[in-house]
């Protein structure tokens, strides 16, 4: 959610609004930051509620800045306004913080910090506690307030009587630290740090952070120093910007078919899917008797598809829960369960407190992740990165396609060291996966279609999404992301569930979206398309080009055809047309598409 930039340099003032502008996808209410001039002591800070463009406007304009500390806020503890915006400042101390502190209540009472409160924040109460703590050792104080402290946080602070450093500690919330010639960098996210280095590391839980310009230094609480573990940044930095799109999701979707490419190139290897990990994550796939899939929103779509090989290829039982609600379920789980956790960012943090449970009851643990060194991907067992590059638009679209491709590649390895599939029917599945980059650029070639289409709804205050099958499953998706970024609200029924009570929604004129790209369920998806269509309901029919005659085009509804795959991997042409049409509608109603209301991309607080 929150976002955290610290930059000890020249030009501190641009490093750190610009750092603050590419978190901006994080989700936010408002902003700040805290600054000094070289050798100075006592910070100028300037926040406000809004974007980082109404920061801009209230920030000096010039001055000799060498070191600062910057903030984007999602409302938790207190309303959005000026005040409550980061940085806060009590006595010596100002920080920034991401997280939530359980106890602040209790704390503030304990040690009669009250009457310095100017906030309604959590994070006030934090600063108001490591002044009380702090008498000129900082190392001390922060190991002090932290020890006292419930929840979950990152802090990054400044003492007045300190210039020209910036101190940081963490639990669950990420911090990650780059560093060069000319300047330290430290932020929430490794997307705010690739304009700097290719290099980074993220600071590990209970210890402390001391950066300078000329060095960073790094101990744990009992003063012992750490090495941290350098991680390699594989993604072109250049590409982190819009690129001549309107918005970063259009961008975001265009970008789908050479993010897939690079997957299968990954792993597939001498033509057969090699996982890595030097056979490591084939025993594991030898070794489970079944598997247990947690993630949320359009994660957690990707692994009810992967639930679904899971099954059709292997016949192995499945569950596939939502993080939030499996971390206080009874789910059972044992040494015989493969839990494998999604996300993309890999910071999750309901997703991160499942694994947590999963490694304590003993299941082998596996993440698909796009964020190398992230916080997930350094509890799991083994992790399958996605590397779809920066996704910038809070509605997730190549990191979908992407976790889709992963579950694919990871049962079909599965299905072929167990003997569930022969050697045929693997490359003939590899072989449909080869032609899905080519696919998705086939669909986008047709989006003027698709754009005339979603054209129809703009003043739409509903809208139905129904399939059967596979087609179900995407159309989950398909309508999370009308509804994330169009403010329609759409749903997605099972068509079969239709007489069952979801039709009495379907009055004249309710625009419905259709999917019927599975052969054997044509018959059934026509006929359901036909009761709702005798009832009113304006049609959109997503189909594959082949079964386009078995849905005569005419006034009825509208047919748009996509590209011709076999029926298991028509999810990817199906999910890419979807992602346009919200699009579209979105743009065309004037909406902010990559930073829709109440959403942040990355959730680190329950």
């Amino acid at each position: 959610m929150c976002g955290i930039i610290g930059f000890i340099g020249n030009d501190a003032l641009n490093g750190i609004l610009n750092g603050l502008e590419l978190l901006e996808y994080r989700g936010y209410d408002s902003a700040g930051f805290a600054i000094r001039r070289a050798g100075e002591s006592q910070p100028e800070i300037h926040k406000c509620q809004g974007r980082v463009k109404d920061l801009r406007e209230i920030s000096p304009k010039t001055g000799d800045y060498t070191c600062g500390i910057g903030h984007t806020r999602w409302a938790t503890h207190g309303g959005v306004s000026d005040t409550n915006a980061h940085p806060h400042r009590v006595g010596k101390v100002t920080l920034v913080h991401n997280g939530i502190v359980e106890n602040y209540k209790e704390l503030s009472e304990e040690y009669e910090v009250e009457d310095q409160l100017v906030s309604e924040t959590d994070t006030e109460v934090v600063a108001a506690l490591l002044n009380k703590f702090y008498k000129g050792d900082p190392n001390e104080a922060i190991r002090r307030t932290v020890k006292k402290l419930k929840g979950t946080y990152a802090l990054v602070v400044m003492f007045d009587d300190i210039p020209d450093t910036i101190y940081a500690t963490r639990n669950v919330s990420p911090i990650v630290v780059a560093k060069n010639e000319e300047l330290t960098i430290l932020a929430s996210d490794p997307a705010a740090l690739y304009e700097y280095s290719k290099e980074f590391f993220v600071l590990d839980e209970k210890c402390i952070l001391k950066a300078t310009k000329a060095q960073v230094s790094v101990v744990d609480f009992n003063g012992q120093e750490v090495q941290p573990k350098m991680q390699v940044v594989d993604w072109d930095a250049g590409n982190t910007g819009k690129q001549g799109y309107a918005y970063y999701m259009e961008k975001e979707i265009n970008e789908q078919p050479e993010a897939l490419k690079r997957i299968l190139t990954n792993y597939l290897v001498d033509g057969s899917i090699d996982l890595g990990y030097e056979g490591a994550v084939d025993k594991m796939l030898t070794s489970f008797n079944r598997v247990c899939i947690v993630a949320c929103g359009t994660a957690l779509h990707a692994g009810m598809m992967g639930a679904h090989l899971f099954r059709k290829w292997l016949g192995i039982p499945v569950e596939t829960e939502m993080a939030s609600e499996f971390i206080y379920s009874d789910t059972v789980l044992d040494k015989g369960t493969l839990f494998i956790a999604v996300s993309q960012s890999g910071e999750t943090i309901d997703t991160m407190e499942a694994l947590k449970k999963a490694k304590k009851e003993g299941a082998a643990c596996l993440a698909v992740l796009n964020v190398r060194g992230s916080s997930i991907s350094r509890i799991a067992d083994y992790t399958l990165y996605t590397d779809a590059g920066p996704e910038i638009a809070v509605a997730s679209t190549k990191a979908y396609t992407t976790q889709l491709m992963i579950f694919y590649l990871l049962v079909l390895r599965c299905a072929s060291l167990r003997g569930r599939m022969t050697e045929a029917d693997l490359e003939h599945a590899l072989e449909n996966l080869r032609r899905v980059p080519d696919a998705i650029t086939q669909v986008i070639a047709i989006k003027d279609d698709i754009h005339r289409q979603a054209k129809e709804v703009i003043m739409a205050s509903d809208l139905f999404m129904i399939g059967r099958g596979m087609d179900y499953l995407v159309l989950l998706e398909g309508a999370l992301k009308l509804k994330e970024i169009s403010y329609i609200h759409s749903e997605a029924y099972a068509a079969g569930e239709l007489k069952h009570g979801p039709i009495a929604l379907i009055t004249d004129g309710t625009p419905v979206i259709a999917a019927a790209t599975q052969t054997k369920l044509i018959s059934k998806e026509l006929s359901n398309v036909k009761e709702i269509k005798a009832r009113g309901a304006n049609v959109v029919l997503l189909t594959k080009e082949e079964l386009k005659a078995d849905f005569a085009q005419s006034d009825e509804y509208h047919v748009i055809g996509l590209p011709n795959l076999d029926d298991e991997y028509m999810s990817f042409p199906e999910i890419v047309a979807l992602q346009l049409y919200s699009y579209y509608v979105s743009a065309d109603k004037g909406l902010d598409v990559d930073k829709p209301r109440n959403l942040a991309k990355v959730v680190t607080v329950e």
